[in-house]
C-alpha cells in the first residue's frame, strides 16, 4: 500500500465536518479552541482553486488564495496548519492533483467530496455524483496518493445496497487512502431520514483504514458524550460532526456546551481578526441563533450591513474600532518599510479636484448615498452617468476611486478598505465641490427620498470602468483586475 510521507492520525479524533459557508477560517478556529483535533475547510470547487494565486497576508498573518475577482476563496493561517484538512470537489484526476500540489504546505491533508447530493456539486460531476463511477474515484485518489506529500482521504455516502457499498469502500482502501469519512445516508436522504450506524459499522469492521462516522448530529448528537456513544454504535476511528458544531461549536468541548451568546461573540472576534466578509459571519451566527432569530438580538442581526454592526449587535463595538486601529497600525507600518508602495494611481492626476473625505453610511439615509444623489443630479442636468475608476495599493490593500463627471475628475485623498467606500468618497467630493446636498441625514432631497431602494442585484448608480464584490472588509489581495462575483450556496452537507 502506498503511503504518503508526511501523515496525520485520524484514529479516535473529533472532526469539524466540511460545511459549505460554515466551515471558514473563524468557525475553524473556534471548533479548535473548543476542542476538536482536525476541522475540515468547506468544500472548494477545483476549477475555482486552479484560478487562484496564494497571497501572503502580512496584515492578518495568514495565507489567502484570491480568485482573479479579487475573492478570497482560502484562507489560512499557521495555527490551524497541521490541523485543517482541504475538501475540493473534483471530477477530475489532474485537476486534482494541480489542487492539492496548490495548498499541501498550508495544510495537514486533502479530501475529496464524494458525498455531496446538491446540485451544485453533483451537476459537475462531482460529490455524490461520483459515487456511481468508481472507476473515476479510483483514477483520482490514485493520482492525489501518488502525487501529494499529504495524506489523502474521501467523503462518502453509503449506496443503495450494503453489498454494493462494502464492494466501492474495499477498492477505495486500495488507493492507498490515509482514512474514509462516511455519511451514514444514501444519497437521496436528508437530514430528516435516520442516519444507518449499522452500515457505518459494516464499512468499519470490513476495512483496516481509519473510518471516520458521520451523520449523526439529527439523531443522536446534542452534547459532547453523544460522540462517544454515536463512535460506539458505528464502530468507527473517529467522529465527524456536522450540524451540531455549526448551531454550537462548544459540542467538542469535554466539559459541555457553552452558552450561546459567549461561543457567537467569540466566533465574531475571530471573524472581525481574520476579516470574514460579514455576510459569511452573519449567515453562521444566523445558524447559531436558530428559533431565536425573531428575538431582539436577532432582529439586530438580520439589519446589519457590516461587521461594524454585527458587532455593535452584540455589544462588541469597542473590539471593533480597536482591532480595526490595530489593522491599520499594522498597515502604517508595512507600509513605512516600503515607502515606494504608497504612491498615488499611476495616472496623471493633474486638474483633479480633491478633498480629504470618507463615507460614514451612519450619517446617511438608509435609501440614499453620495451617489446616488450624484446619479439623480447629473439626469436632471442632462449629464452623462457618472464613470468611477478605482484601484487598489498592493501593499495595504486600500482602494481609491476618481470619478468622472462632465470631464472633470474628483478623487478623496484618503483610501479606503473598501471599493464601494472609495467611491462613495469620490462621489462626496464631487457634490460637495458643486455645493450639492449628498444625502446626509437632516439634508432636503425630496426627490431622492421617495425613490424606493434598489434591489441588491441592480446597480442604480451608474456603469463603472472597474466592479467588484469584496471578499472583506479590512484587508484585500493587491492590484488585481476587480469583477463581480457571487457567494457560496448556502446548505451544508
Amino acid at each position: 500500500m502506498i503511503v504518503n510521507s508526511l501523515s496525520l492520525c485520524y484514529h479516535n479524533k473529533l472532526i469539524l465536518a466540511p460545511m459549505v459557508r460554515v466551515g471558514t477560517l473563524p468557525m475553524r478556529l473556534l471548533a479548535l479552541d473548543y476542542g476538536a483535533d482536525i476541522v475540515y475547510c468547506e468544500e472548494l470547487i477545483d476549477l475555482k482553486m486552479l484560478q487562484c494565486k496564494r497571497v501572503v497576508n502580512e496584515v492578518l498573518s495568514t495565507v489567502d488564495f484570491v480568485a482573479p475577482d479579487d475573492r478570497v476563496v482560502f484562507r489560512t493561517c499557521e495555527r490551524e496548519q497541521s490541523r485543517v484538512i482541504f475538501q475540493m470537489g473534483t471530477s477530475d484526476a489532474e485537476r486534482a492533483l494541480a489542487v492539492a500540489r496548490l495548498v499541501e504546505n498550508d495544510v495537514a491533508g486533502i479530501d475529496v467530496n464524494m458525498g455531496c447530493p446538491k446540485e451544485y456539486s453533483t451537476k459537475g460531476g462531482m460529490g455524490a455524483a461520483l459515487l456511481s463511477d468508481p472507476d473515476k474515484i479510483e483514477k483520482i485518489l490514485s493520482t492525489l496518493v501518488k502525487g501529494t506529500r499529504r495524506p489523502v482521504t474521501c467523503k462518502i455516502r453509503i449506496l443503495p445496497s450494503l453489498e454494493d457499498t462494502l464492494s466501492l469502500v474495499k477498492r477505495i482502501e486500495r488507493t492507498g487512502i490515509a482514512a474514509i469519512a462516511v455519511h451514514g445516508r444514501k444519497r437521496e436522504e436528508r437530514p430528516q431520514h435516520p442516519v444507518s450506524c449499522e452500515a457505518i459499522k459494516a464499512i468499519a469492521e470490513t476495512l483496516s483504514i481509519p473510518v471516520i462516522a458521520n451523520g449523526g448530529s439529527y439523531d443522536h448528537i446534542q452534547e459532547y458524550l453523544d460522540i462517544e456513544d454515536f463512535r460506539q454504535a458505528t464502530a468507527a476511528s473517529s467522529v465527524m460532526v456536522a450540524r451540531a458544531a455549526m448551531w454550537n461549536p462548544s459540542i467538542f468541548l469535554k466539559e459541555g456546551l457553552r452558552p450561546l451568546e459567549e461561543v457567537m461573540k467569540k466566533y465574531i472576534r475571530y471573524a472581525v481578526q481574520y476579516d470574514n466578509h460579514y455576510t459569511n459571519t452573519k449567515y453562521c451566527l444566523c445558524q447559531m441563533l436558530r428559533e431565536q432569530l425573531e428575538s431582539p438580538q436577532g432582529k439586530l442581526l438580520h439589519a446589519a450591513q457590516s461587521s461594524q454592526e454585527i458587532c455593535e449587535a452584540f455589544g462588541l463595538g469597542a473590539f471593533y474600532e480597536e482591532t480595526a486601529r490595530e489593522l491599520d497600525t499594522r498597515r502604517a507600518e508595512l507600509l513605512a518599510r516600503t515607502p515606494e508602495a504608497v504612491e498615488e494611481p499611476a495616472e496623471d492626476t493633474s486638474g483633479i479636484i480633491k478633498m480629504a473625505v470618507k463615507f460614514d453610511r451612519r450619517a446617511y439615509s438608509p435609501q440614499v448615498t453620495p451617489k446616488m444623489c450624484l446619479l439623480e443630479w447629473c439626469r436632471r442636468e442632462k449629464l452623462a452617468q457618472p464613470v468611477y475608476e478605482t484601484v487598489q495599493r498592493p501593499l495595504d490593500r486600500l482602494f481609491c476611486s476618481v470619478v468622472t463627471v462632465a470631464e472633470q475628475k474628483y478623487q478623496s485623498t484618503l483610501w479606503d478598505k473598501s471599493k464601494k467606500l472609495a467611491e462613495q468618497a469620490a462621489a462626496i467630493v464631487c457634490l460637495r465641490s458643486q455645493g450639492l446636498p449628498e444625502g446626509r441625514l437632516g439634508e432636503e432631497s425630496p426627490s431622492l427620498h421617495k425613490r424606493k431602494r434598489e434591489a441588491p442585484d441592480q446597480d442604480p448608480e451608474g456603469p463603472r470602468v472597474q466592479e467588484s464584490a469584496m471578499p472583506g472588509e479590512l484587508c484585500k489581495k493587491p492590484f488585481v483586475a476587480l469583477g463581480s462575483g457571487k457567494d457560496s450556496p448556502l446548505e451544508g452537507w
